[in-house]
């Protein structure tokens, strides 16, 4: 990847350093960046050093960071961290660009935004889809809500984590892109297992079929990478139930505020709730296959 000649004149602060931080810190480095990493978690904190990644204890040690990146598990999260009287808000100094990649409520995306616009500090929302292996490979798709000159100061970070990169307008809107990206994905994967379900209650060739409709206008993401494990009944997480829960849910509430009724949607999070109720939501979201298994009384394999 072609390197920025002032990428090594920025400083970022990385908050957030599990199972999709940890590889998107490691992006950044490689592509340059001075990188220092903070965790709540001590655990983390030591892999952190164990990989030779720089850390730091507390979040006032990256207040005189070029930019602050966050990816956390949910809103609250979010909110604690970007706190004007007990988060980094108050470390932080004018000029700094912060973004953050966590999923999290749109509202409270614009709340944080404006509230460090009153310090002068920059703000992006940029939620990321792909996962962790999109992560790894340095391949997530980004979108973006915030002014767009502090989208086109950013862009060479955005670049050392993926190829799709979308400036989708205003604050907030990288949130609205990525609810509409969980509704579909939670879609996708409800119509995936619906399908596979139908086939094996006649006797058919689940492996069969995913290949007959890879080739047509069935295909999707899902079943191109997750088909394979349902067939395999394989329920091991990439993207956990719990976290796509979480990413619908906030969905789900958008929609509420401007009065737009989603069924599908509905019909997708009680899905998952069912699948959530069986102890099941540390699973990969893949895993609604065990809740159609349930209500179908037949085994997928």
């Amino acid at each position: 990847m072609q390197k920025s000649n002032n990428i090594n004149k920025f400083s970022i602060g990385f908050i957030g350093a599990g199972k999709m931080g940890n590889p998107m810190i490691k992006q950044l480095i490689n592509n340059g960046f001075n990188v220092r990493a903070y965790d709540i978690n001590p655990k983390v904190t030591k892999k952190l050093e164990k990989e030779n990644i720089k850390s730091v204890n507390n979040l006032r040690a990256l207040g005189n960071s070029d930019f602050i990146i966050s990816i956390l598990p949910d809103t609250n999260n979010v909110e604690t961290v970007f706190n004007n009287d007990t988060g980094i808000n108050q470390f932080l100094r004018p000029g700094t660009i912060v973004i953050d990649m966590s999923t999290i409520a749109y509202s409270s995306a614009i709340k944080i935004g404006k509230e460090l616009q009153k310090k002068q500090i920059e703000f992006l929302d940029a939620p990321v889809s792909g996962g962790v292996k999109g992560a790894i490979d340095g391949n997530l798709a980004i979108m973006i809500g915030g002014k767009k000159d502090t989208f086109k100061k950013s862009s060479p970070i955005f670049k050392a984590f993926g190829n799709n990169i979308v400036y989708a307008g205003k604050l907030g809107m990288g949130q609205i892109f990525k609810m509409c990206n969980q509704i579909m994905v939670g879609s996708h994967i409800q119509a995936m297992c619906e399908a596979f379900t139908l086939c094996k209650s006649k006797g058919g060739d689940l492996k069969l079929l995913r290949e007959t409709l890879i080739g047509g206008s069935a295909n999707s993401w899902m079943l191109e990478n997750l088909g394979k494990q349902v067939i395999e009944k394989d329920d091991k997480a990439g993207f956990r139930i719990d976290l796509q829960l979480k990413d619908l849910k906030i969905a789900s509430e958008a929609a509420f505020e401007s009065g737009v009724p989603l069924p599908g949607l509905s019909l997708v999070i009680a899905l998952f709730l069912e699948t959530r109720a069986h102890h099941e939501g540390k699973n990969g979201n893949q895993a609604l296959f065990k809740t159609y298994d349930r209500m179908a009384n037949i085994k997928l394999k």
